[in-house]
């Protein structure tokens, strides 16, 4: 508590106040309405919130499909229970066959079959989490990085060519590999940023047309004698070296393999890139503000050509994944459609590393879990594409599920805390 000099009570002709406040201290009504803002209003929630809308949506328009939610409709009046209760049967497991197929299969006969699901879920997780952070990254630097998918492509091409046609030593040839694919996504992302920096040029429009570019680019490489497997007339490269692959992380009997701890550490890399360095901080100066980054002496176009080049490398691995780990060759559907993925994925993991992480684990079950949902249950996989669609609607919109779930906006339990206080204040200058 700061005690009055005397200059400012003149000399004592003045009363001091008569409810002191401390300075660094704040009042405990302003406390909890800080930790509420933080809990209620965060991006979080709304993320959260907006996955369990479009599960409901999804639910409902499963619910409508079904052969016998139409034939129960039918008879609606007369037995309105009936319909009601097909719904929710029809619902419901296929949201259990999407979890059995993608997390937990509890009706298999050992433990290994169990949680077989669940790695499934990490393998496909792996490039859609590395090429998410490239994508991340780009927005917290004020960039669209579309191009995930080409850079994927270029980045899984150079890793293949190295994996098949060099003969390294164990562990040598894998690091290798793993170096050339970040190259080849780095090449390929630093293009778009330095034509930005450079020429202005939008890297929305650059990098769709480099994704373009790469697509056409493997298909030709495939048909070349580099790269086409010896005796096959299909566009499909040689396999990798053994010393080129990823080991299995938990053996053979899955399909889950060192990749997606690369995948992990990529996530810790960008967490302390933007938290804990000054080359992040400078990043996230431009994208908050490219002209107030001007004038305090960062330079926006190197900052362009940096990102872009992290970004690359970042798709780059998931393209490494996909042929050291997954794959084990190139073909040309190596990147499937984990680029443009990506994109969905860090616009539900908010452009935040671990977010961004959690998020390609949820399209990781989305895209395993889907399989099973159709096979079990006959609905139709594309209602998986449904669901993420909605994510991303109820993500751009994050008024619409503030107002759904009624809650309050960011700032309002702030506001609320100092409406407060000042009423305290008042009261005790009252008295």
């Amino acid at each position: 508590m700061r005690l009055l000099t005397a200059a400012e009570t003149a000399g004592g002709a003045l009363p001091p106040p008569p409810v002191p406040v401390p300075e660094t201290e704040l009042h405990p009504e302003e406390k909890q309405a800080s930790v509420l803002h933080r809990i209620v209003t965060g991006d979080a929630l709304v993320s959260v919130l907006a996955v369990v809308m479009a599960l409901i949506v999804g639910g409902l328009l499963i619910a409508l499909t079904d052969e016998d939610v139409a034939e129960s409709a039918g008879y609606f009046f007369s037995r309105p229970g009936d319909l009601l209760g097909a719904a929710w049967s029809a619902a419901s497991g296929a949201y259990a066959a999407l979890f059995q197929g993608s997390i937990f299969n509890f009706k298999a006969d050992s433990f290994s079959r169990m949680i077989y699901p669940l790695t499934q879920t990490l393998t496909v997780a792996t490039p859609l989490i590395c090429a998410g952070l490239g994508v991340a990254l780009a927005f917290r630097a004020g960039l669209f990085n579309i191009g995930a998918q080409g850079q994927i492509i270029i980045g899984a091409t150079l890793a293949a060519w190295v994996g098949f046609s060099w003969h390294l030593p164990v562990g040598l040839h894998l690091i290798v590999v793993i170096l050339a694919g970040a190259i080849g996504g780095a090449v390929w992302g630093g293009i778009a940023g330095l034509l930005k920096a450079r020429t202005g040029a939008h890297e929305v429009i650059v990098t769709i047309m480099l994704n373009y570019i790469a697509i056409q680019l493997v298909l030709f490489l495939l048909t070349t004698p580099g790269f086409q497997r010896p005796g096959s007339t299909n566009p499909i490269s040689p396999q990798l070296d053994d010393t080129a692959m990823f080991p299995p992380l938990l053996g053979s009997g899955f399909r889950l393999h060192w990749g997606f701890i690369m995948a992990i550490a990529a996530t810790v890399f960008i967490w302390w890139l933007l938290n804990r360095s000054t080359v992040g901080f400078e990043l996230r100066a431009v994208g908050a503000n490219p002209a107030a980054a001007r004038n305090a002496g960062i330079s926006t176009t190197k900052g362009y050509v940096i990102v872009m080049l992290i970004a690359g490398a970042l798709a780059g691995l998931a393209g490494v994944a996909q042929v050291s780990g997954t794959e084990k060759v190139l073909t040309s559907g190596v990147a499937a459609s984990f680029g443009f993925d990506a994109i969905t994925v860090a616009l539900l993991g908010r452009s935040s590393p671990w977010g961004t992480f959690a998020a390609g684990l949820l399209f990781g079950a989305f895209r395993a879990g889907g399989v099973t949902m159709q096979t079990s249950t006959g609905t139709n996989i594309d209602i998986v594409l449904v669901v993420q669609s909605l994510i991303v609607l109820f993500i751009a919109a994050p008024p619409l599920v503030r107002s759904i779930f009624r809650i309050p906006p960011p700032g309002a339990f702030k506001t609320a805390g100092k409406r407060s206080t000042k009423k305290a204040n008042a009261a005790g200058g009252a008295a």
